[in-house]
């Protein structure tokens, strides 16, 4: 099985979100990719920085989703 991430942006401020950020990355099992999902949401806030994240209220979330196997993976 193959488990992918993906990471979104938002603003409470402006009530919208960016365009999701696929991880390129695959894993094997839900706990590595919800551990990778915490690691990437604090490092994507630490890039930001602490300025820019109080005055849009950035906020990230994510999501890991299993990846369907083709018959040529089977």
């Amino acid at each position: 099985m193959k488990i992918g991430l993906i990471l979104i942006i938002c603003s409470s401020v402006h009530y919208n979100c960016l365009s999701p950020i696929e991880y390129n990355d695959t894993f094997t099992d839900w706990y590595t990719c919800m551990d990778t999902g915490y690691t990437e949401s604090r490092l994507i806030m630490e890039n930001i920085g602490v300025e820019k994240v109080n005055k849009e209220e950035l906020f990230t979330k994510f999501a890991c989703f299993e990846i369907p196997e083709t018959e040529s993976e089977t």
